[in-house]
């Protein structure tokens, strides 16, 4: 990683419409202990490090955007290549839009500000729990995410569309993982519609994107700590940004079949991190 320069954002991804990872080679202790590796140097490096500038009221968006490249540095340094297409599709509209995409791992949530928040502000829909957790809970705060409970429907949607409208109307961009939980596997009658409400009731577009990140797996006892799988391919692609009309009920299925589409030519190429 390059040194942090205060207020200034880091250009890992800003490579064009695509990135492909030059360099992503595991060495001899992250190939016996991969697990063990990749959580030593998570912890001790940019989760350390983001925490402690959180805890000073230092978490702006470029130190949010350097630890998310440094977690993206982090898994290529386990063999792990990342290909993303499709980033053009992230600036192609000229005023906030949402991003729709499924959710695999944790490992999404600390890529994507890399990607995104260097070429539009953005935030999250989130549970509260990750609001509240020791030491990471003050940096997804300093956000300002859209926070669900995801006990009560009824209340998360109107947490999402009021929330929703207030961060659009200031500009700032969604991310929307409308999934129940985190998944290898992606069922559409489980990717409920709430990004597209938002979305026709804001007036404002949707980017789809697909994702595939179970080289991060997921945990039996915490689900956030699974298993990490050596050499596994990261991949992520934004579709063209589509705009709801009618009840959206084609723009839904449309997010559906390009998640789909993708998930079942990467599952081809690369197996799963089961």
């Amino acid at each position: 990683m390059n040194p942090f320069v205060d207020g200034a954002f880091e250009a890992k991804f800003l490579t064009g419409d695509t990135y492909s990872s030059q360099h992503a080679s595991a060495g001899i202790f992250s190939r016996m202990m991969p697990s063990l590796s990749f959580y030593s140097r998570l912890f001790l490096g940019p989760v350390r490090w983001l925490c402690a500038r959180a805890s000073k009221g230092l978490c702006d968006d470029t130190a949010w955007v350097y630890a998310s490249a440094w977690v993206a540095d982090l898994i290529e340094r386990m063999g792990c290549p990342i290909e993303i297409e499709g980033m053009n599709a992230i600036e192609a509209v000229d005023g906030p839009c949402l991003f729709v995409a499924n959710h695999m791992s944790t490992l999404e949530t600390f890529m994507l500000p890399a990607m995104i928040r260097p070429r539009r502000p953005v935030t999250f829909v989130v549970k509260k729990s990750l609001t509240t957790m020791p030491l990471f809970g003050p940096v997804m705060c300093s956000r300002d995410p859209i926070v669900v409970g995801r006990t009560n429907p009824r209340e998360d949607l109107t947490a999402v569309l009021e929330g929703g409208l207030e961060r659009l109307r200031k500009g700032i961009s969604i991310i929307v993982f409308p999934q129940h939980t985190r998944s290898r596997e992606f069922n559409p009658q489980m990717f409920n519609s709430i990004g597209v409400k938002l979305a026709k009731k804001a007036g404002v577009p949707i980017v789809p994107l697909a994702l595939k990140t179970d080289a991060w797996g997921q945990g039996t006892k915490i689900k956030e700590l699974g298993p990490v799988k050596v050499g596994m391919t990261v991949r992520y692609n934004f579709a063209s940004p589509i705009s709801v009309t009618g009840q959206g009920k084609e723009e839904q299925a449309a997010i559906c079949q390009h998640i789909e589409r993708l998930l079942g030519q990467w599952q081809q190429l690369d197996g799963s991190n089961a």
